[in-house]
């Protein structure tokens, strides 16, 4: 893998959704999208591929291959081959970039765009689960939209931000489905949701206070503590396997309550015991789609992401 140098864009372009996750759904074909991999102990940024094709979101499977998507499908790319394989999703064709592993590794959930669903919401994605390696999707949640980004380290509940009479908050629900559980109720958008290593705690990212930053909670959604108090708009805080360190993504400008693509942002470091705070990238041409779900190699050392490059 070579040695990538991240560089300050020339050029930022700004794509705009009402919905927190539809920009997954639409093609970008001037866009160059460069997946790297990072070593959080020495900074070390190499370039695992570099395709003109719109991916996003990374997963890292223990079996060294990468789960992202594009334009609606899902891919595994192998770290060692970089060979770009589909994953059968069955029906699920418009799937964003939210999905994730169980804690097994055995399943993955995801949000597709049900265009069946009943709803008279423009966009109506609900969350599924279907064998890593492919299968027929199993719907678990029951309203649209809905978003995935948690997996309880138990493996039995669903963590997710999801639409409600006008205001996007976070709920859980068991992965058998039924009925679903608000566990946030404040003003403004909470997202993000994903859970500590060992169940006790979800961390995401709230607009509650009015500009947006990091927390965290007890699962249930009792005591809610801020952890980010910076200029930046901080977004999608995911937990490293071992749980000694939280990555989260850095717009470096107030972007309200908007994650937008083709922004500057760049890749942080929290430490859930003493707070402290560092970064782990210079500032990058990304956003949607860099980070949104956990990307944490099962070592905690290092860590897979997306950068791009727009003409």
């Amino acid at each position: 893998m070579r040695k990538l140098t991240l560089l300050k864009p020339t050029l930022v372009v700004l794509i705009y959704f009402v919905c927190p996750e539809m920009l997954s759904a639409r093609s970008k074909p001037d866009t160059t999208s460069v997946i790297q991999l990072l070593d959080v102990e020495t900074g070390k940024i190499d370039t695992l591929l570099s395709l003109k094709q719109h991916i996003e979101a990374p997963n890292w499977h223990p079996d060294n291959y990468l789960i992202v998507n594009s334009k609606g499908k899902l891919y595994q790319l192998d770290i060692a081959s970089k060979q770009l394989t589909e994953i059968n999703t069955g029906f699920a064709n418009e799937c964003n970039n939210d999905h994730g592993l169980s804690p097994d590794k055995k399943w993955l959930a995801i949000s597709h765009n049900a265009r069946n669903d009943t709803s008279r919401k423009g966009y109506k994605s609900a969350v599924y689960i279907l064998p890593v390696k492919g299968g027929q999707p199993r719907r678990i949640t029951p309203g649209v939209p809905s978003y995935w980004h948690g997996w309880s380290a138990d493996g039995k509940t669903l963590a997710y931000c999801a639409e409600r009479n006008g205001n996007y908050d976070i709920y859980t629900i068991n992965t058998k489905g039924g009925k679903e559980t608000r566990i946030t109720t404040a003003e403004g958008l909470d997202d993000g949701p994903d859970y500590s290593p060992d169940g006790k705690f979800i961390y995401f990212n709230s607009y509650r206070t009015g500009h947006m930053q990091v927390w965290r909670m007890l699962a249930d959604g009792r005591k809610p503590e801020q952890l980010t108090f910076d200029e930046n708009s901080n977004w999608f805080p995911h937990p490293s396997p071992d749980g000694k360190s939280i990555v989260y993504i850095a717009y470096t400008s107030d972007e309200k309550q908007n994650h937008l693509f083709g922004k500057n942002v760049k890749l942080r470091l929290l430490n859930p015991v003493t707070k402290a705070i560092k970064d782990i990238t210079p500032v990058f041409f990304g956003g949607q789609g860099t980070i949104n779900v956990n990307s944490w190699a099962p070592d905690s050392r290092h860590l897979a992401f997306v950068s791009y490059i727009v003409k």
